[in-house]
């Protein structure tokens, strides 16, 4: 028999960890092959973890509501296969030579932390490393952090219930010690009062209703992308009556080769990808004080999920993709999001995002930028309106079709004159469509 170690699989370039919503599998059940052994939760998306062999789940390392790290041993499973044992010799006589200095490193590494006082429980407390990570970093002292009431099995403190404690409590930085012009000439630092949060108090009548957590993270992210980009606007409207007309000749046509319902999404995904290939430095991260040019375009397509929270699932790779493959990735996209079938690398890896706020009426709006990007563009309704036609014989007014295109950015990298070219380029785009365009 041998025992398969059953890891956190990578899931991403951001995601680290993973929150155990629940177990699908318990010890003593038989597995098999590619089967959902648990469900778990990032910030990202909700996935299941398969198993990659088939056998019987005899071990499991952590509960529900448990926070694991990527790579660590989730549970093992025992299979009938025969353990194959390494008897590398070079291998087994470098450790024994080491050893001795490896037992001097964890000393030194003990010492250290003993040093920096970390954070234990005086009543023997559990605490992940991340909530610890958390309260360290947040200047949380161990009186507050025994304090907090834990949601998570027997009681223990989860990342959101830190994260619920600290936006209770307010971000207030210790208070800087007194500046000394001379010895005997003190100069008086006034301190800053603490703002405390009005509390709500619901009076007789009122609902309250618990966050799901998918809108904690949701709430938790918007508050630290407005914190972190200098968000500024620029609006622009484009004329998208050939899009239209041409939609409602060729969509009946496309339907019935393709397979596929036809949306205008694809069609406006298709010009922006063009215009970020135009203008490079909007697919660009930042770091610190470095920008991280990226070399592929993956557009985020925010999806509104049954429960009324978005997802942002990313096509991969948009600039090389014609309207067909265009319109299959926002269809499946969109699909699998609604039913949370979504894998968690979908997700992953955008460099742009790209909101359709006319799905629900909304003629214009102001989106938060999806970090680590510098920009987002709303597509407003597209709505039949009197307009300015100019001709070489005159203008006329006539009926035309057209939308608001909302283009948020981070002015840190972004100006003003880069934000307003990229949003003109989209429009262009749009406005020059091919009305005998094959399909």
């Amino acid at each position: 028999m041998a025992r398969f170690e059953l890891k956190l699989p990578k899931m991403g370039e951001s995601v680290a960890e993973a929150t155990i919503t629940s177990w699908l599998k318990e010890v003593g059940d038989t597995i098999e092959l590619d089967e959902a052994v648990l469900e778990i939760a990032t910030d990202k998306v909700d996935s299941e973890v398969p198993s990659e062999v088939d056998g019987v789940l005899v071990e499991k390392f952590f509960n529900v509501d448990d926070v694991v790290q990527v790579g660590q041993v989730i549970a093992v499973i025992e299979t009938e296969e025969e353990a194959i044992v390494s008897s590398n010799i070079e291998s087994s006589v470098k450790e024994d030579l080491h050893q001795e200095n490896i037992s001097q490193i964890e000393k030194t590494i003990v010492s250290a932390q003993e040093t920096i006082a970390p954070i234990t429980s005086n009543e023997d407390r559990f605490y992940s490393p991340l909530v610890k990570n958390i309260a360290k970093q947040e200047g949380v002292s161990q009186a507050e952090l025994d304090s907090i009431q834990g949601t998570g099995k027997d009681g223990r403190v989860t990342k959101n219930d830190i994260l619920d404690y600290l936006d209770n409590k307010g971000t207030t930085k210790p208070t800087e010690q007194p500046v000394f012009k001379e010895a005997t000439q003190p100069v008086q630092v006034a301190e800053v009062p603490k703002v405390e949060k009005a509390p709500v108090i619901p009076t007789g009548g009122d609902e309250i209703i618990e966050m799901t957590r998918m809108g904690k993270i949701i709430a938790h992210h918007m508050v630290e992308s407005v914190q972190t980009s200098a968000h500024v606007q620029s609006f622009i409207e484009a004329d998208v009556t050939k899009i239209w007309n041409w939609r409602n000749k060729v969509k009946d046509a496309f339907a019935k080769r393709e397979g596929e319902s036809l949306t205008f999404t694809p069609i406006f995904m298709e010009a922006i990808a063009k215009a970020l290939r135009d203008f490079p430095m909007m697919n660009i991260s930042v770091q610190g004080d470095t920008i991280i040019k990226k070399k592929n375009i993956n557009l985020g397509m925010a999806a509104s999920l049954a429960d009324g929270n978005l997802i942002v699932p990313v096509i991969k790779n948009a600039d090389q993709l014609n309207l067909v493959g265009m319109t299959k990735q926002v269809n499946d996209l969109a699909n699998r999001a609604r039913v949370n079938k979504l894998k968690p690398d979908e997700i992953q890896g955008g460099t742009y995002t790209v909101t359709n706020v006319g799905t629900f009426g909304s003629i214009m709006g102001t989106p938060i930028i999806n970090q680590p990007q510098v920009g987002i563009l709303a597509l407003g309704a597209i709505r039949k309106v009197p307009a300015v036609i100019e001709t070489p014989e005159g203008d006329f007014i006539g009926i035309r079709y057209k939308m608001f295109l909302s283009h948020s950015y981070d002015h840190r990298v972004v100006n003003g004159a880069l934000g307003g070219q990229f949003v003109k380029a989209v429009k262009d785009y749009l406005e020059a469509w091919d009305s005998n365009r094959e399909i």
